[in-house]
């Protein structure tokens, strides 16, 4: 099959031609930089020995990624033992650490995030999830596990993931190429090229230019399919409608088959400039594009057959983003000054199939009639209509933050880290679900054959102060205090719903005289349900009809809001008795801001707090060939945000109970005999509920008694109910061996990753209707040879072919009768050349 590359994959390949005739003395210097065994890592915002963090903390540095071929968020995941994620599609991502997750999450008006992604020193986490920063000239990756929540804020309460790019330097002229491809089973073939320049542009600048071009082959196979609805109603004695026969409209995806529909595209750019302004002060300032389309789904249906599914219209997205980031970093006397400012532009665009929709509606409402008799799906004459539905869909991110720190010297028994916190991100979300040929006064007021509008508005706002300090008791002993408060201030305005068609009933294509335009407000503040005859205030967010979701003062429409202020802590005790071995103690409390529903009916939904209980210990043993860490936790979650679909398959964002989450997590890493290395890591979770989970959010009612006919007495998860998507066990190992060859090294490589089962849901219910995620484990082998300035590598993943469970979803909030499950990519063979300069 061939490769297609477009002309941005060309200019790439460019520079690959002079990389390749380039000078090798300049690159055996380069291979030796950033290669030490001690990682300096920045968790706690100085410049620290990894074995000197009294955070439980993993690092994979340059030569780590470089060797694992680490390109993205799913590559590096697999070796954080502590990080599990949920996730539909590329660029579609929620991460969770330490069993912290209640599922749901990542809609683009959902819950923010519980843990927070920083690109150096600037946050990338957005309302919608994680941006998936492709992995190049990266000087490492730091995964923070536990509650951050006084270095790094709100979106740091399960954890923190700091994605480390490797600055210009002034001191040579260095770069790098490397190119792949690679091939699928069952699938096509992909690839991708890289590439890197680091120039001087006197002894006081640098500027460092990255560039890469990915095409992932696609393995989804979509194939022929019928689906056919209700049509002729069947009645009982008394002439009602009791049933239906399946003689109605019958479709079929004929337009769409297509084998390897999959496929998936990325390309973007990276550039620094680093300007030495004096001895003390520096200035960088980055710039950042990515964008990444992708075709077709991730995700299998088990009733259709492996890698395989029915899709009926087209499947498509469009991630693209934008980031313009600004360091500056200095000294005023003896402290260090840092500020950190960036903005962040991201657009996402994407249409889907919505099928599974209609297909589980039409069974729901089969008992009367079907959506033919039940519904109103009709064209201008009258005719009924095909009910399938596709979604267009448009999330605008936009992104502020500004940080300014100061700290005192390192090396003083005192030491102090405070600085000032200021973010604000917004949300301008676009939800167009289509019925073509929908009757006009069916649909959306002034959008035919929209039967459903989401427009609207979301900004969060977050201010905090925050500061650290410690103190050396004596040489071995340090106790560690620190303090973040917090204000956010959070809100949302627009319009939900159906249309209303003012010659009704019927109001709308779903027949609904309650949702949508009909809960718009007008011009006296009453809503045209309550005040048919009057006029609608015109729309606060453009592009739907008017206002349903907004408060009313004093003759103006203004956002729902919900905002709030408090105070998190970090204490912690750190005893060193040698310097090979360090122990800790930690007490510390993370938070996510509280937020507005959707659907304006349901209360705003509150903040939830994390309390860490922690123990760790930190090891370098034999002589710096074993390096053993561990942590042992307890965490107390308090009043936890979960999100579902829920009326109208609209999600819905509650306080749950609370959850108790227990877990041990290590890590070691050994180099028994000269160019041997193994490491491996791991990690145990018990997390449960601690309470009932009900289906309502009242924070003054415990429902202790089971009854599925009462909505207000219904548990969806009983007392001691395991929370979601993280597995019991997760672990992974590395075994590399290294020899010297001829003119160069020689390597043997193999990765082991292992995840255990988990559920994909908190409600009992929907997860044994779902299924559990089934564990899986992948087995990755290569082997290469570097010489000179040259490596060249082949390499085997997922070499068993194992059929790995990401998560298990449905489409809608009845679409459990048709799962989907996300699986990783089968069996890849390839090959990559690099060349250094």
């Amino acid at each position: 099959m061939r490769v297609q590359f477009s002309r941005r994959a060309l200019l790439l390949a460019s520079l690959s031609g002079a990389v390749l005739s380039s000078t090798p003395a300049l690159a055996q210097e380069a291979d030796t930089k950033g290669y030490d065994d001690e990682i300096i890592v920045t968790a706690q915002k100085r410049e620290e020995n990894l074995q000197n963090v009294p955070i439980s903390i993993q690092a994979l540095g340059t030569r780590k990624l470089d060797q694992l071929n680490v390109g993205n968020f799913e590559d590096f995941s697999k070796l954080l033992p502590s990080v599990s994620f949920q996730s539909s599609q590329p660029g579609v991502t929620t991460v969770y650490m330490r069993g912290v997750a209640s599922g749901g999450d990542g809609n683009h008006s959902g819950s923010l995030p519980s843990v927070g992604v920083y690109l150096d020193e600037q946050p990338v986490t957005t309302i919608g999830g994680t941006l998936d920063v492709h992995v190049y000239d990266i000087a490492r990756i730091e995964s923070l596990a536990g509650p951050q929540g006084t270095l790094y804020g709100a979106s740091s309460q399960a954890g923190t993931i700091r994605i480390i790019t490797n600055k210009p330097d002034t001191s040579g002229f260095e770069g790098r190429v490397d190119g792949e491809l690679n091939s699928v089973k069952s699938g096509g073939m992909g690839g991708k090229i890289e590439g890197m320049i680091n120039a001087p542009i006197s002894e006081m600048a640098a500027v460092r230019l990255v560039g890469w071009y990915q095409r992932d082959a696609g393995y989804i196979d979509n194939v022929p399919g019928t689906r056919t609805f209700c049509g002729t109603p069947t009645r009982d004695g008394n002439g009602d409608i009791d049933g239906c026969i399946r003689d109605g409209i019958s479709v079929n995806n004929a337009g769409f088959v297509k084998k390897n529909f999959n496929d998936a595209e990325i390309y973007g750019g990276r550039a620094a400039l680093k300007v030495d302004l004096d001895d003390n002060w520096t200035v960088t300032p980055t710039l950042l594009y990515q964008k990444q389309t992708s075709s077709g789904t991730f995700a299998q249906d088990p009733r259709v057959g492996d890698l395989q599914v029915q899709r009926f219209y087209p499947d498509e997205r469009s991630d693209k983003f934008i980031q313009a980031a600004l360091t500056i970093e200095g000294k005023l006397g003896n402290f260090d000054i840092t500020y950190a400012g960036a903005y962040l532009d991201r657009k996402a665009y994407q249409i889907n199939d919505y099928t599974d929709y209609a297909e589980a509606y039409d069974a729901l409402y089969e008992p009367v009639g079907g959506l033919a008799n039940y519904f109103y799906f009709s064209d201008n004459a009258g005719n009924t209509i095909d009910p399938r539905q596709f979604i267009i869909g448009t999330d605008h991110f936009r992104k502020m933050s500004q940080e300014l720190r100061v700290s005192s010297p390192q090396d003083e028994r005192f030491r102090v880290v405070a600085g000032l916190f200021y973010q604000r991100q917004s949300n301008q979300i676009h939800q167009d679900y289509k019925v073509p040929g929908l009757a006009d006064a069916l649909s959306v007021n002034g959008l035919p054959g929209t039967l459903w509008l989401t427009e609207q508005k979301r900004v969060d706002k977050d201010y905090a102060a925050f500061g650290e300090a410690s103190f050396d008791i004596t040489p071995t002993l340090t106790l560690t205090g620190g303090g973040r408060y917090y204000k956010y201030d959070n809100s949302l305005i627009g319009f939900f719903g159906f249309g209303r068609n003012p010659n009704g009933p019927p109001f709308n294509g779903a027949g609904s005289s309650r949702t949508g335009v009909a809960g718009c407000y007008t011009t006296t503040g009453a809503i045209l349900r309550d005040n048919p005859g009057g006029t609608l205030l015109p729309a606060a967010v453009p592009g739907g009809p008017c206002t349903n979701l907004a408060d009313f003062v004093g003759g103006e429409l203004v956002p729902k809001r919900t905002k709030d202020t408090g105070f998190t802590h970090r204490v912690n005790l750190t005893w060193k008795p040698s310097e090979d071995v360090m122990t800790y103690a930690t007490w510390s409390r993370g938070f996510r801001p509280g937020g507005i529903n959707r659907r304006g009916t349901i209360p705003p939904y509150a903040a939830d707090f994390l309390t860490n209980y922690e123990l760790g210990i930190k090891t370098t043993l034999a002589d710096g060939m074993v390096r053993l860490n561990a942590a042992v936790y307890m965490q107390d979650w308090k009043r936890f945000q979960f999100s579902f679909l829920g009326e109208n398959s609209f999600t819905e964002i509650h306080n749950g109970p609370n959850a108790r989450i227990k877990g041990i997590e290590a890590d070691i890493n050994i180099r028994p005999t000269q160019g041997l290395t193994i490491t491996a890591a791991a990690s145990y979770t018990d997390a449960k509920t601690r309470n009932n989970l009900c289906t309502f959010d009242d924070p003054t009612y415990v429902c202790a008694t089971d009854d599925p006919t009462d909505p207000d007495k219904f548990i969806a998860a009983k007392k001691g109910t395991r929370l979601p998507v993280t597995p019991k066990f997760n672990g992974n190992a590395t075994v590399r061996y290294q020899f010297p060859v001829g003119p160069g090294e020689m390597h043997f490589q193999s990765v082991i990753a292992h995840r255990g089962s988990a559920t994909p849901d908190i409600r009992v219910d929907t997860a044994t209707a779902l299924g559990r995620v089934k564990g899986s484990t992948t087995v990755d082998f290569a082997a290469g040879f570097e010489w000179s300035s040259y490596s060249f590598e082949l390499f085997l993943q997922n070499a068993f072919d194992e059929r790995a469970q990401l998560a298990r979803y449905s489409n809608c909030g009845q679409c459990d009768g048709r799962v989907q499950i996300l699986v990783n990519q089968p069996r890849t063979i390839g090959a990559r050349l690099g060349a250094k300069f």
